[in-house]
């Protein structure tokens, strides 16, 4: 998702310093996430695997931190906006810190789907920008819109399957209050904000076929809905799902080499 912003909508060489960066950022964030979450109300082969490896989220960690500080020298003069990452990244699993000062976030967390969505367009999407040293234009805006709400749909079904475990557990989030008719109607106009602000992005000399790369994953993402609500799947959620996020840029990639 990071090459594709740079290569597809700043038509710019990618930073591999940066990329880099996310790759160990990542790395060391979802293993961190990881670590903390040791129940569920769903049966979950991954949840018995984390109970008996918790080791190695400890070494991932480890590796990640140390990946990620090796590359962040080499991106200093962009500090403060990676660390505003670093920060908000750290926030959405804060909560699961058995520390009463976190537990508190639990109760503030109505927006927490939302705030996952914007961490994920924000290192994919906003730093590139950044560390590209582009300005803002009408078309990178609207691809960020639609980055958001794509990511976004995706979020409100992994929200949904977790919604057991956040009542559980004392979260709160709009998912897990909301009916299953207005839940299906925020994904519905997640999904249709998406497709607008991507197809608004032919006012902005991108081409037709690159749109419809664009849009692919939406329309997966529309038609697995009642699936998702119904198949909680490891392999389906974390392979499937999360997959669909970097469905175009895969695209992309095989329709330029070919």
């Amino acid at each position: 998702m990071v090459i594709q912003s740079f290569t597809f909508l700043l038509h710019a060489k990618v930073n591999w310093h940066f990329a880099g960066f996310v790759f160990f950022s990542t790395l060391c964030s979802y293993s961190f996430h990881w670590y903390l979450t040791t129940n569920s109300a769903i049966p979950s082969p991954r949840i018995h695997w984390l109970k008996k490896y918790r080791i190695t989220h400890v070494m991932l960690f480890i590796i990640g931190a140390a990946g990620s500080a090796i590359f962040f020298y080499y991106l200093l003069p962009y500090w403060f906006w990676l660390i505003v990452s670093a920060v908000i990244t750290f926030l959405y699993s804060a909560p699961k810190i058995p520390h009463p000062y976190f537990r508190a976030l639990r109760k503030v967390a109505l927006g927490k789907t939302i705030f996952l969505a914007f961490v994920w367009m924000y290192v994919t999407t906003i730093l590139p920008v950044i560390v590209a040293g582009n300005n803002w234009d009408g078309g990178i805006i609207l691809f960020t819109l639609s980055r958001f709400f794509l990511i976004y749909s995706i979020c409100i079904l992994f929200d949904y399957r977790d919604r057991a475990d956040d009542k559980a557990a004392g979260i709160r989030s709009m998912i897990t209050y909301f009916s299953e008719e207005n839940i299906r109607n925020l994904f519905i106009l997640s999904l249709l904000l998406f497709a607008l602000f991507t197809i608004s992005m032919l006012r902005y000399g991108y081409q037709p076929d690159e749109i419809i790369l664009l849009l692919i994953p939406g329309i997966v993402v529309a038609a697995l809905f009642n699936y998702a609500r119904r198949n909680f799947g490891d392999m389906f959620y974390y392979f499937v799902l999360d997959g669909l996020m970097a469905l175009s840029a895969l695209l992309m990639l095989v329709f330029n080499y070919f």
